[in-house]
């Protein structure tokens, strides 16, 4: 139980830290915020929890693949903030990724990637 507990705070601690450095400097913020803390975490969890180094490298090729398909909404986002205000927006870009994403699934299916 306190090892659950100790990834809760910590992984909680670096959201925290990336909210406060984006109060102080949009552009750190937002630089901190696109390193892969989480997933970098993530990967430390599942060894230091022994998990098999293909579990592993299994998390790091689908993050890559998921991530991509996110990136429309960084582009979205400040253009429609404006107009339709934090909630809507937020919303938009929620239906924009989840759109973006299956659109994507469909492309790289011809490859052999399967992501759905």
């Amino acid at each position: 139980m306190t090892w659950i507990i100790t990834k809760y705070a910590l992984t909680a601690a670096v959201v925290v830290l990336v909210s406060e450095f984006a109060k102080r400097s949009d552009r750190l913020g937002g630089l901190i915020a696109a390193l892969p803390m989480i997933t970098v975490l993530t990967l430390i969890w599942l060894y230091v929890e022994k998990q098999s180094p293909e579990k592993i490298a299994n998390h790091a090729w689908y993050t890559f693949w998921y991530v991509l398909p996110t990136l429309p909404m960084f582009l979205v986002f400040p253009a429609l903030l404006p107009r339709l205000g934090f909630w809507l927006t937020l919303l938009a870009c929620v239906v924009i990724t989840i759109f973006c994403f299956g659109l994507f699934a469909l492309a790289v299916r011809r490859f052999g990637i399967e992501l759905l």
